[in-house]
């Protein structure tokens, strides 16, 4: 990712864990099996949960907006490999 793709938001949760998703989903992108997608989803859905659980979040400010909505999305990533792997 370059440098003019990455998010700025001035959060130290969000700079802490922005690096441990990344490399999360590099992992699921580059797992072979479903199972391992599945384990591999679950483990990005933890560390996601440390944004969406963030003591300090304010709905006021934008950046803590943008952490949430950026975790969500990440979140619902992590949801469609633990569910296709539930579909069959």
């Amino acid at each position: 990712m370059d440098k003019l793709a990455e998010p700025m938001i001035n959060c130290l949760t969000f700079q802490q864990q922005e690096p441990i998703l990344k490399d999360s989903t590099d992992k699921i992108n580059r797992a072979k099996g479903e199972l391992d997608r599945t384990r591999l989803a679950k483990e990005l859905q933890k560390e996601v949960d440390v944004l969406l659980s963030c003591p300090t979040y304010d709905s006021e400010t934008f950046d803590c907006r943008n952490c949430r909505f950026i975790a969500n999305l990440r979140r619902q990533t992590a949801a469609v490999f633990i569910r296709g792997q539930k579909d069959r």
